[in-house]
């Protein structure tokens, strides 16, 4: 079952943000904090409860097991790109007990439902290139790569 979150689901979500947040510390240790504080805990709040905002969670018998922070967007034109709206995923995580087993797929479609329900039909989110095992998911369900960061090291 999949549905928007309520506040008693924080700190189980919390604690697959925390997963979530060892696979990037352990990625790129050069960015990210090997541990996660109390802002990040604080983070996923925001999105119950400010305006464009949503917290989704996916259950497996009674017990939460993947989630998704989502919000609308409508980015203003510049003198480059013209208004457009998007539905964005900034965060989307799965145990990692039960990853490969529907779980994903089963968030990304009520994630796919509900920003068609909202009248968005362009849905974006960003993700680090060491992430293999995410990138093969993604691209799975139909994203595709229209824009790219780079770094250059200058030792």
């Amino acid at each position: 079952m999949v549905r928007f979150a309520a506040r008693d689901d924080l700190a189980r979500v919390n604690e697959l943000r925390a997963q979530v947040h060892a696979v990037h510390a352990e990625g790129r240790p050069d960015i990210f904090y090997e541990e996660s504080g109390p802002e990040l805990k604080a983070y996923a709040e925001n999105f119950l409860t400010e305006e464009n905002k949503a917290l989704i969670v996916a259950e497996r018998e009674g017990i939460i097991c993947g989630f998704a922070c989502v919000e609308l967007i409508t980015k203003p034109a510049s003198i480059t790109c013209k208004e457009r709206d998007f539905y964005a995923v900034h965060e989307f995580g799965v145990d990692k007990h039960l990853r490969r087993s529907g779980v994903g797929r089963e968030l990304f479609a009520f994630i796919k439902a509900d920003a068609k329900e909202r009248g968005f039909d362009r849905i974006e989110l960003n993700m680090w290139e060491f992430n293999e095992s995410a990138l093969k998911f993604y691209e799975s369900v139909g994203f595709k790569t229209y824009r790219r960061y780079m770094e250059f090291e200058n030792d």
